[in-house]
Parts: C-alpha cells; sequence; structure tokens
C-alpha cells in the first residue's frame, strides 16, 4: 500500500494510491474510521487498514478520490514525531573520507545524528539556497516510519516496527558542515536549514516494500543520470539500527530514521555539485521519485 499526504480542497488529507492510479481520501471513504492526519492513521493500525483495503474493494466512496493533477503531494509526514538519520553505507563513507581509514567503532554501532522535524518538505517543492552556504548538496536516502511504539527491542523483532518506508533526500550545506563536524559536534546547519528534509512522494507499507530485496536507487540532476545503487548494499541493515536507537530510549509511532546516503549518491562523492536552479530527482525502484529543485531567494519561477 502507498500511503501519502495531500493537499485538495483546501485542506490537508490522508490518501492511498489507488490501482488506477487516482489518490483516495482515506477519510471519506471510510466514513472516518481511517483518520486523515498519518500519525493517527498508523496509530489506527490495521483498523485503519482494513478499512481503507474495504474502501478499495469497493471502489472507494462516492467523492473520495482524486487524480494526480488534482491534487499537491506533501511530505508524508508533514511533522514528524522526531527525525534521526543514520550513516549505514559503507561505500559513502569511504568515499567522503578519500586516503583515510574507517574507524573500526562505525562497524560495531550504527551511528545517527538527530535532525530537526520541523524542516520537513515533500516533492514539488523548491528548496531555498540558504545564504551562509555555497555548497548545497542532495543526499540519495531512504528512511523507514516507526509504526509501533517500543524499547529495547531485539534485532530480530525490530522489522515489525517498521510501518513502512519513504525516499529521503537529506539537504546539506557541505562547507558549514564541515566546519561543524571538525569540532566533534554537529551536523546542525550544515543540514537543518527550511525545507531541507525532504520526504516522499509515498510512504509504501513494509509488508510490499523490503530494502534487503535490493531496489534500485537513482538520483538525476536535470534529467541527467548522476549515480545509481541499491538499498541491499547497507552494511548496518534496519533491524540492527532500529533494536540500536531503542536501547533504552522508546521510538514512537511517527518517528523517521534516515539510511543514511548510498554509495555515489551525493555531490560530495562525486566531487560535483548542484548549482542554483538544478532540479534533483531522486528515483527509489519500488517507492517513485522525489523531485525538488534548488533556488536562490528571489530566483522563484
Amino acid at each position: 500500500m502507498k500511503i501519502c499526504t495531500f493537499e485538495a480542497d483546501g485542506m490537508r488529507k490522508v490518501g492511498v494510491l489507488a490501482a488506477d492510479g487516482r489518490i483516495l481520501d482515506v477519510e471519506a471513504a471510510t466514513r472516518g474510521t481511517a483518520p486523515g492526519e498519518m500519525v493517527a492513521f498508523l496509530r489506527a493500525g490495521d483498523v485503519a487498514r482494513c478499512a481503507v483495503e474495504s474502501a478499495l474493494k469497493g471502489g472507494g466512496a462516492s467523492g473520495s478520490t482524486y487524480g494526480l493533477s488534482e491534487v499537491r503531494l506533501l511530505a508524508p509526514l508533514p511533522r514528524p514525531n522526531s527525525m534521526r538519520d543514520c550513516l549505514a553505507f559503507e561505500e559513502h563513507l569511504k568515499n567522503s573520507m578519500p586516503g583515510r581509514e574507517i574507524p573500526q567503532e562505525w562497524y560495531e554501532i550504527p551511528c545517527y545524528y538527530k535532525g530537526n522535524p520541523d524542516t520537513v518538505q515533500g516533492t514539488g517543492a523548491d528548496v531555498e539556497w540558504p545564504s551562509y552556504t555555497n555548497m548545497l548538496d542532495y543526499e540519495r536516502e531512504f528512511a523507514a516510519v516507526i509504526g509501533r511504539e517500543g524499547r529495547d527491542i531485539a534485532r530480530d523483532d525490530a522489522w515489525g516496527f517498521i510501518a513502512g518506508y519513504t525516499i529521503f533526500n537529506d539537504v546539506s550545506a557541505r562547507d558549514i558542515q564541515m566546519k561543524e563536524m571538525s569540532l566533534q559536534l554537529g551536523p546542525a546547519k550544515g543540514k537543518d536549514m527550511d525545507g531541507g528534509n525532504i520526504l516522499g512522494p509515498y510512504v509504501v507499507t513494509a509488508d510490499e516494500w523490503d530494502p534487503r530485496d535490493g531496489h534500485t536507487m537513482l538520483a538525476r540532476v536535470n534529467g541527467e543520470e548522476w549515480s545509481r545503487g541499491t538499498t541491499s548494499a547497507m552494511y548496518h541493515d534496519f533491524g540492527a539500527i532500529v533494536s540500536y536507537i531503542s536501547m533504552g530510549e522508546t521510538l514512537h509511532i511517527g518517528d523517521v530514521i534516515g539510511s543514511g546516503t548510498v554509495g555515489t549518491g551525493c555531490g560530495l562523492e562525486l566531487r560535483k555539485f548542484p548549482k542554483p536552479g538544478d532540479v534533483i530527482e531522486l528515483e527509489i525502484e519500488g517507492i517513485g521519485v522525489l523531485r525538488n529543485r534548488f533556488v536562490k531567494p528571489g530566483n522563484r519561477q
């Protein structure tokens, strides 16, 4: 099931992509059994999902579906409960620090930092180039969305706490990021600019999409393919990641956990960077395409 948050008729709604390519308004189609807000929808669990599946089989209630051209897709979770981002791909780390050895500790624990959940936006939105950076970059990632509350979760059980997955573009101001991280802290302003945590276009439920199956990950800039990779190349998988994060700390429904960047999945690794006006498309097989444009203030079209 592909779940989204969209805007139509001046309202924010939760939708599911139907087989005919239309978006089902879940709250309208289920007469309120499935909530119209994403975290509440996830919290409703099987009750909401069964109601939606019944509505889909029945073709949807009258007036409860929209064509994609009639809606604006937002981030599936416009305001996640929390955001964490990992560093789980070995190739990315090697490419990002040429000539240096990876610390042994990286192989022992799935390290992560915490992001700002108030800086999230979705596909189609412009990314405003912050005034304090000359080196804005994209990062081709995907993210797990937590669908069950849990603490001290065993690694083998951890997969069952993931509701689904979405594409994640972790926009980064590289020059500022490097300064911050040289001080043994951060990243902070290197990551958390308004609109710089991009999610979408859908959350694909975990029963239909598994990163261990090796889904292709593509990055295009202005239509030109810059790189590709695969979801299965993670050194630390999401079973290990969810288990580690939950040690002594409760995970909540609506938490978002990024995979980190796949190998060659950013300009830093390729030694070339997007420019103002460039359109970045991140595509992951089975989820969709996340499309955004980098713009300088005052240059919006």
